[in-house]
């Protein structure tokens, strides 16, 4: 022990992990929820997450507790883009005791539902429209469990999800919501469906195409993709990580 310290002058407190993860399915944009098996807030939807133990990182806990609530498999977790959101740490946060919560947010490609494992606090794991998490009860609309979230979640679930349009601005994480080869019209509906914003098509596939590193053609490879004209041709992601110029979302006049 190090000499004049002493580690009992110090209120113990607990550091949890909370994980906002979203995917885009069926043109909506979902949050992974779990509802909760045990008090406190028994019955209620949550953001996933659990307690950070002794011998291990954040996100390390992060990714075990993705896997142990849900299901997915540890491959399926460990190439999720995963990063830190920002800490929350309000004295009165969890009435159990002190907790410190590090949360994180991750984007992931439109995958089945996710299936707890019945272990931890999770009984349930479903994928949710962001759009339906905290309608008023009397709105008829959704599940009306899902008016309120546990703990802080609702404030943690609104920093994540403009934290993930900021991104989208500056970054090329759009193709992180996209199969491993896509095409240009399924790369804008992510941004038109995380922005809730229409975006003009040939201005769209004129900025993609002229970022350098953003996409890469997939050589002679097409998709059909329902209407008249020629099959579109496949695109995957790029080497570069940043858009240079950003690509900027269009002013509040244009919401869908």
């Amino acid at each position: 022990m190090t000499a004049g310290y002493d580690p009992s002058a110090f209120v113990p407190f607990a550091v949890t992990v909370d994980l906002a993860v979203f995917t885009v399915r069926g043109g909506l944009l979902h949050v992974l929820l779990i509802r909760r098996g045990q008090e406190p807030y028994e019955g209620a939807w949550a953001l996933p997450g659990g307690f950070v133990t002794p011998r291990e990182s954040a996100e390390t806990a992060a990714r075990r507790e993705l896997a142990e609530e849900t299901g997915l498999s540890e491959a399926v977790v460990a190439a999720l883009h995963l990063e830190q959101l920002r800490t929350y740490s309000e004295p009165d946060r969890d009435p159990r005791m002190r907790v410190v919560s590090v949360a994180f947010t991750a984007l992931v490609p439109d995958m089945p539902e996710p299936a707890a494992e019945g272990g931890g606090d999770a009984a349930h794991a479903r994928w949710v429209p962001v759009a339906e998490v905290g309608l008023p009860p009397a709105s008829g609309r959704g599940d009306p469990h899902l008016a309120s979230l546990a703990f802080d979640h609702a404030v943690i679930l609104g920093h994540a999800r403009e934290r993930v349009g900021a991104k989208l601005e500056y970054t090329c994480l759009a193709t992180a919501f996209c199969p491993p080869e896509f095409t240009l019209g399924e790369l804008q509906s992510v941004y038109e469906t995380v922005w809730d914003t229409a975006l003009d098509r040939p201005n769209f596939r004129r900025k993609v195409l002229a970022t350098p590193g953003f996409v890469e053609a997939v050589p002679g490879a097409a998709r059909l993709t329902g209407g008249r004209g020629k099959p579109a041709a496949l695109y995957r992601p790029g080497p570069a990580t940043a858009l240079h110029p950003p690509l900027l979302r269009p002013s509040e006049g244009n919401k869908r």
